[in-house]
């Protein structure tokens, strides 16, 4: 039901030589993620993209990671032209090769990481999970649950070589928290993300790396507007299933994943929160 970024694509990694670093508004030195390196990925569009501006604006330096060079290198463009720090990297996160330079990237440009959103997914042709072919399968559950830990096991590296400490945020869905009819295999991925970040809050906290997940509920990103397309009023019957009657904007997301990676959320690791206009309550 969230809708994060599709970021399969051919395997390989490019990084671009240009680092976008007009000096940050003074108002941004007191931010949120103020000092840190932060690493995106599905940053090209919807919730990455909103995280990529929110993060800069909050101080960090940002590392944008997608397939979509073209939108990448818009983001980049923009968070540059707003006074903040950044650059991108085109990964694919099914590729292990890809994802570790994507990660080595950050260090490469601003010297450490401190902080990752592991953001990137992409969805499955909404229906009962016998009519999704194998390769769908197959696609879904190497983009959202290997490229997630792939993600993880770079960034705790680079983290521990690095920051010493930090935390790590991954893109989960409300979808993964019960049945899921229409979204069987997404579901069930995001599931497997919920488990691999409590499993990783619980190994890596006694380093001080924290790890948790947002759970969005509807989120107006583009891959939720191609479902209503598909089926009109899709959006419609999310929000009257929704205490707020209304679905997300991708900042209000981004929003949640960027006070779990600062230090005003230095106690907590190991969740999986809910951002979802109360639909799950």
């Amino acid at each position: 039901m969230d809708n994060t970024p599709g970021v399969s694509g051919p395997s390989g990694t490019s990084a671009t030589s240009t680092t976008w670093s007009a000096a940050a508004p003074s108002a941004t030195a007191a931010g949120l993620l103020s000092g840190k390196v932060a690493f995106i990925t599905g940053a090209g569009r919807g919730i990455g993209a909103a995280a990529a501006r929110l993060f800069a604006r909050e101080g960090a330096e940002v590392l944008l990671a997608a397939r979509t060079e073209a939108q990448l290198k818009a983001v980049t463009e923009e968070i540059g032209a707003a006074g903040g720090t950044a650059d991108y990297v085109v990964c694919d996160l099914a590729d292990a090769a890809s994802v570790r330079a994507a990660v080595d990237r950050a260090v490469q440009l601003y010297g450490r990481l401190d902080v990752a959103f592991n953001n990137g997914a992409t969805g499955q042709p909404p229906g009962p999970l016998d009519e999704l072919p194998e390769a769908g399968f197959d696609l879904v559950s190497a983009v959202n649950f290997k490229g997630p830990w792939l993600a993880m096991s770079a960034e705790i590296a680079a983290i521990r070589a690095t920051a010493g400490r930090g935390a790590i945020v991954n893109t989960s869905s409300v979808g993964s928290l019960a049945g899921n009819p229409q979204l069987p295999v997404y579901g069930a991925a995001k599931r497997a993300v919920n488990s691999l970040t409590e499993s990783a809050a619980v190994t890596y906290g006694p380093e001080g790396i924290r790890v948790n997940a947002v759970a969005p509920g509807t989120t107006l990103t583009e891959m939720l507007h191609a479902w209503d397309e598909r089926s009109p009023g899709t959006i419609e019957q999310l929000n009257a299933r929704t205490p707020l009657g209304r679905a997300a904007d991708p900042e209000e997301i981004a929003q949640a994943a960027a006070w779990l990676l600062s230090d005003r959320a230095s106690y907590v690791t190991g969740t999986v929160l809910r951002v979802d206009g109360g639909m799950c309550a």
